[in-house]
């Protein structure tokens, strides 16, 4: 942490830096109050779909709630339904709400610090799905089999009544018996048994499909007091099936306005290109190497011709070599990015995916809904939004994000490296030219360190297949892929704005 500044005054600057300000404009406030004074929830239009027991599951501290479900049993499945905030009527082309909103990008989430892209009074106001009060939404009703496809579904502009607002920890105390009823009608909690159904039978499809559910540990970050806290958190299973659904709405989004009959609509789509042939030939041997190298039993660690890597990487044990395993397979895929061409996405195992589920923090939602209410109405906006521009600004903020994540991990990690130069528990996930890429066990944080570091008197080099670290000498190996490690702070660079750390091995043969 720098001298005599807090967590929140460090994460402050650098927002500031990236031009990034929680306020909002004059002229987007007084738009903000209009609406306040005309919500349009009493809008005629909408279907009223108010006696359906809705309820929002999200983190404990969110505010701005952008989705709601209800399930109920079908004759072959379950009828979904999945109700998304409806930023599109209050952010409307050529107000200054759209122009902010285009120009932000984006809802921009630092630990203990939220640049909202739209203001607050509607964020966590009037487009929230709030407990206890109606609100506006895009409705999508979709009939779901019992062997996880979709086989009907529509698209409606509706008013709901969110009943409850839950958590995904207490949800899922109360699927595993912990805890009791959380919502106040019969209707309510069956529908949250229900979601298990759902979310499992759209989990099996999904790795029939091939769709890779990879291990990962995510990095839960705040701020109490004036320090930074980290911790890791694993995710539970009611996120998952949320998680499901919510993919489920995007791709039958982007399949509808993928049929578009109308010359002005507009498609987004968030792509992902499949790693081809070479890419993938690459891993398979990439995996074969580090097995070799841990003399790991190659009836388990092999990539077999007949499996897909879904099931490969389903079927490993537990432990650190698995989960470096499972990261030079992320490693492998190509980014993600926001287009207008048609195209699929690899990673959700999609023709078409678009990113519907998220109008309050990303603009390319709110472009989207309202391309789906232009489409159905045969009503274009009276100034039209320029495709290009959205997609721009999508991409953009996408990129700016995960600089803002990087960033403020780096000022968690000189706050720990700081207080405490370990011993650090850690896993070598990857091996570059110059680096050894760690992940610590507590937090689960990833940190570089560099060879020309760990060379106590001996030079080290990566071995070309980058599975390990050797000596230049007589070429013994120093650290694998998949070791365990111990890392401690010998100091930090100055020059170079970097920490300095040695690593030995761990024996965890106890």
């Amino acid at each position: 942490m720098k001298t005599g500044q807090t967590a929140l005054a460090q994460l402050q600057e650098l927002a500031r830096s990236q031009g990034l300000v929680a306020e909002h404009p004059p002229d987007v406030m007084a738009e903000v109050r209009a609406i306040e004074a005309d919500p349009g929830i009493d809008d005629p239009t909408l279907v009223d779909l108010t006696a359906l027991p809705f309820c929002t599951i999200d983190e404990p501290t969110s505010k701005d709630l952008d989705q709601a479900l209800f399930i109920e049993r079908a004759k072959d499945g379950w009828t979904v339904w999945y109700a998304i905030a409806d930023a599109a009527w209050f952010v409307r082309p050529g107000s200054a709400l759209y122009r902010e909103a285009l120009t932000r990008g984006a809802t921009y989430y630092l630990p203990g610090l939220v640049i909202p892209m739209l203001p607050k009074e509607l964020s966590e106001g009037l487009v929230s799905l709030n407990e206890g009060v109606d609100r506006r939404a895009m409705v999508f009703r979709m009939v779901v089999g019992r062997d996880g496809e979709l086989s009907d579904s529509e698209i409606l502009r509706a008013r709901i009544h969110s009943q409850a607002k839950l958590d995904y920890g207490g949800v899922q105390a109360f699927l595993d018996g912990l805890a009791p009823a959380p919502m106040p009608t019969e209707g309510g909690n069956e529908s949250l048994e229900l979601l298990r159904e759902v979310g499992i039978a759209r989990m099996r499809r999904a790795f029939q499909r091939g769709v890779i559910s990879y291990r990962r540990t995510e990095v839960d970050a705040g701020i109490e007091g004036t320090r930074f806290v980290a911790v890791g958190s694993c995710r539970y299973d009611t996120e998952r099936y949320n998680e499901q659904i919510s993919l489920l709405c995007n791709v039958v989004g982007a399949e509808f306005l993928m049929r578009h009959s109308r010359d002005f609509v507009q498609p987004i789509y968030r792509t992902h290109p499949a790693p081809g042939p070479e890419r993938m030939e690459e891993l398979r041997d990439h995996i074969a190497t580090i097995a070799h190298m841990h003399h790991a039993d190659p009836g388990v660690w092999l990539w077999r011709d007949e499996e897909t890597l879904s099931e490969f990487l389903n079927r490993l044990p537990t432990g650190r070599v698995a989960r470096a395993i499972h990261r030079q397979a992320i490693v492998a895929n190509h980014p993600g990015r926001f287009q207008a061409e048609k195209a699929g996405h690899h990673g959700v195992g999609a023709e078409v995916y678009g990113r519907f589920s998220a109008p309050m923090r990303e603009v390319v939602g709110v472009f989207l809904h309202k391309e789906v209410w232009e489409e159905q109405t045969g009503v274009p906006a009276v100034q039209a939004s320029v495709c290009d521009e959205v997609v721009e600004r999508a991409n953009s903020s996408k990129r700016l994000q995960g600089q803002l994540t990087g960033r403020s991990n780096r000022l968690i990690l000189d706050q720990m490296f700081a207080d405490n130069r370990g011993p650090w528990r850690a896993t070598v996930m990857g091996i570059t030219r110059s680096k050894v890429h760690i992940q610590l066990d507590e937090p689960p944080i990833d940190v570089k360190v560099y060879v020309r570091h760990l060379e106590a008197g001996e030079k080290l080099v990566v071995r070309d297949d980058g599975a390990a670290v050797v000596r230049h000498r007589d070429g013994h190996v120093i650290w694998r892929v998949g070791d365990g490690v111990s890392a401690r702070v010998l100091g930090r660079d100055g020059q170079a704005d970097r920490w300095e750390l040695a690593l030995e091995s761990l024996d965890e043969s106890g």
